[in-house]
Formats: structure tokens, C-alpha cells, sequence
């Protein structure tokens, strides 16, 4: 749950707008209905009579036939007033012959100590509601639910949610699929916001239950993982984050800088290295990438690193330059392993939105990408991409960024990321 509390904290931008957009076709065709409340529609049990006195340290004694009349000692009788309407003493409540009757505070009505006359209940009326535990147990005394807006789930507010996910960036194919499902077994019911939000989130998270998997690790010393990408979206941190938590699960990892064209890129990726205590490879700018990658590898094999982890420059999926610049490191990568790179992790910006697909698929074209990390998920209205990528490619997603922090790269939890979209509560 504490992973689900993060989430919802980080993708609020995302929550917030698909959320607020369900409200709003709950309520514009739907009507308010009383809240269902078990405890309000159960019948509730007759209380049973009491004496306006009861006895705190005895019984009440059994009520005489009306031929027999007990009989008390005449020293014990108190005289009363016609139509005082109290009731005789008992033996024990009759003070010693001789002695002056107590008299209670005016200010409390409470008897003075030694006394044993018990202190006069405040009048009550019968249909006063009680408080506190008997109120509860008889569901009174609590302040009615608020009711509740339901509409009846038809073809207009599937098409209604419909347009909601598209906004989302969820996809039109995706969007269609999802409502799709939802009609397939819930069409004609009346459901609420928080109804749609949960139904909502069982349809998402289905779909990228196959997708959820963490970076796999193989025997392969070192495990050569290639993270590509475009401009921006994040791989230099990405790689950083990636390599501390690795570190972490004791790991030996290398980092080779190949993006040798940009000063910043090597001392920013230099600098998440040393967060993460993890030496990083570098050289003079301007050198080939593919070179800078050849001697990583030969270095990283000599001293028995875990895992080697590429840093290439960001490059646009429409420059075919650059793509085939990423094609030529991938053949070096294979001449010195055929079986490297071992992962090739493709990092998504989820800002970009549906830009992300036609990334994917260029990406996965030239270096046959194998997992997707999806960052800046924080700063977004644009999350349902993720949907539309795992409905659409089927490629493994490995793990969301959540922030700026070298821990803010989260495991991806399919039911955790599809509640904290929709807006849903936590189950």
C-alpha cells in the first residue's frame, strides 16, 4: 500500500484529470440515490422497558399476584404524599430509626457518601435517539450518508468514457477495447463514480498484467544492458537509478558513457555515478561511440563486472543518422558477445504521449528493443500511453519513474499504476 500511496501522490496530475473527467459523466446523466447503508436499512430491536429507577445492587423483586401483598414491617414504612408517584423503600434503602434523612446537593442531585439511595436519572424521552456505542449498534445517532450519483451504464456513457480515455493518451484501439470489456458484463447496471473508477481500473490492470516484469539478469558476466532513447527522455537518471538499486542487490556495474558528443551528458552521467558508487567510463569528446563501447566491454570483462550499462546519446526516431549510428554499436556490441546486448531497454518520456508508439516502434525496429521504462510519469496528464504501448507492443515494462530522486524509479505494479490513473481507492 505504501507503493500505491507514492503513486497516487506522484501521478496526480494524470489521477486528477481522468478522474475528474469519470466524475463528470457519472454526474451529468446521472441521478443522486441514498446511500446503501446496512446498518440504516436493518430493523432495529424494540428496547426493553425499564424502571425509572432501577436497582444498582439487587434485583427488582418479582411482581406480586394481585390477591397478595407482601407484607413490610410497619417501623420500615415512609409515608408518602398522595400522587407523588414514588414507590415504596426497600428494607435496604430505609436509614436506622431515629437517624435524619440525607439530603441531597441542589447543585448535583448526587446523595452524600454512606448513602445508598442512588442519584436521580436524568428524564429521557422514548424516542430520543442514543449515543455512543448503543447509538451505533442500533444505527442511530449518527448523521445520515450523504446519497450517492448513479447513472445507468449504456451506450452513451461508454461513448462518454470512451472519450475520456482518449484524452488520457490511453489510445483510440486501447479506449475501445477497455470500454468494450466494462459493457460486456456491467451494461444496463447503475454504478457510481467510484464504481466506474474501480471497474475502470480491473480493466487496465488486466491488460498490463502480462507486461509487468522486472530487467531480467543472466548468468552472462558482464550483462550487457543498452539503454537508447530520444532526446530528453531521461536516460542518463534512468541509468543512474538502475545502477544504484543493482548496487544495492550486490552487483558489481560498470557505466560507459557513449554519448561522447555532449561535455554535459558525460559529467551529468558522471555525477549519477558517483551517487550511486558506481564507476562510469568515459572519453574525449568526440570519440566513436562505437570505440568508447568496444573498450567497455573488454574492461568490464577483465574485471568481472555483474553488468555493463551503456549510456547512448539521445537521437530522434526521424534522423536516420543517428539511428544508424545505434545500428553500428549494436554490431560492435555483437562482435565482441553474439549474445549482447543482453537487455535493450528503450526509456520513454511520458510527456510525449502517443509520440511514444511511433518511438517504440522505430526503436524496436533498429535494436530490438526488449523492455520499456516509462519516466517523468510525475509531471504528466499523458499516462495512459503506458496502457496503449502495453496493449499495442506487448513489450515487458520494467519499471516507472516517479521522480527526480535516485530511488524514485519504482518496480511496475500493474494494479498500483492502473488505481493511481483512474483515481481509484486502494483495495
Amino acid at each position: 500500500m505504501a507503493l500505491f500511496g507514492k503513486l497516487r501522490e506522484r501521478l496526480f496530475k494524470t489521477s486528477s484529470k481522468l478522474g475528474d473527467g469519470l466524475d463528470a459523466v457519472v454526474r451529468e446523466g446521472g441521478t443522486e440515490e441514498p446511500a446503501e447503508v446496512a446498518s440504516s436499512e436493518a430493523p432495529r430491536p424494540e428496547r426493553p422497558q425499564e424502571p425509572s429507577r432501577p436497582e444498582p445492587s439487587q434485583p427488582a423483586p418479582p411482581a406480586a399476584p394481585p390477591s397478595e401483598v407482601p407484607a413490610s414491617p410497619a417501623p420500615q414504612e415512609i409515608p408518602q404524599a398522595p400522587g407523588d408517584g414514588i414507590r415504596p423503600a426497600t428494607p435496604a434503602e430505609v436509614p436506622p430509626v431515629g437517624s435524619p434523612p440525607p439530603t441531597p446537593s441542589p447543585l448535583t442531585d448526587t446523595p452524600p457518601p454512606g448513602s445508598d439511595q442512588p442519584a436521580p436519572q436524568p428524564e429521557t424521552r422514548a424516542d430520543a435517539a442514543p449515543s455512543g456505542l448503543i447509538g451505533r449498534l442500533f444505527g442511530r445517532g449518527a448523521p445520515a450518508a450523504a446519497p450517492v450519483v448513479r447513472r445507468t451504464l449504456d451506450d452513451e456513457m461508454l461513448e462518454e468514457l470512451e472519450e475520456v480515455l482518449i484524452q488520457s493518451d490511453m489510445g483510440v484501439e486501447t479506449s475501445l477495447r477497455v470500454t468494450a470489456n466494462l459493457a460486456e458484463s456491467h451494461l444496463g447496471r447503475r454504478v457510481s463514480t467510484a464504481e466506474v473508477k474501480m471497474l475502470l481500473a480491473e480493466e487496465i490492470a488486466r491488460i498490463m498484467e502480462p507486461v509487468a516484469r522486472p530487467l531480467p539478469l543472466y548468468p552472462s558476466r558482464p550483462q550487457v544492458v543498452l539503454i537508447v532513447g530520444v532526446n530528453g527522455s531521461g536516460k542518463t537518471t534512468t541509468i543512474g537509478k538502475l545502477a544504484s538499486q543493482f548496487r544495492d542487490a550486490g552487483k558489481s556495474v560498470v557505466i560507459a558513457a557513449a554519448d561522447t558528443f555532449r561535455a554535459a551528458a558525460v559529467e551529468q552521467l558522471q555525477v549519477w555515478g558517483d551517487r550511486a558508487g558506481v564507476p562510469v567510463l568515459t572519453a574525449p569528446q568526440g570519440t566513436d561511440p562505437a570505440s568508447l563501447v568496444y573498450d567497455a566491454m573488454t574492461k568490464a570483462q577483465e574485471d568481472g563486472a555483474d553488468l555493463l550499462m551503456i549510456d547512448t546519446a539521445g537521437r530522434l526516431q526521424n534522423r536516420a543518422d543517428l539511428m544508424e549510428e545505434l545500428a553500428k554499436i549494436v554490431r560492435v556490441i555483437r562482435g565482441k558477445d553474439p549474445d549482447a546486448p543482453h537487455n535493450t531497454v528503450l526509456v520513454l518520456d511520458a510527456t510525449t504521449g502517443q509520440n511514444a508508439l511511433s518511438q517504440v516502434k522505430t526503436f524496436k525496429e533498429l535494436s530490438d528493443v526488449s523492455g520499456l521504462v516509462m519516466t517523468k510519469l510525475d509531471g504528466t496528464a499523458r499516462g495512459g500511453v503506458l496502457v496503449a504501448l502495453a496493449d499495442s507492443f506487448g513489450l515487458p515494462i520494467h519499471a516507472i519513474g516517479v521522480g527526480e530522486k535516485i530511488d524514485d524509479l519504482a518496480p511496475f505494479d500493474p494494479a498500483d499504476f492502473a488505481r493511481a490513473l483512474t483515481g481509484a481507492d486502494p483495495a
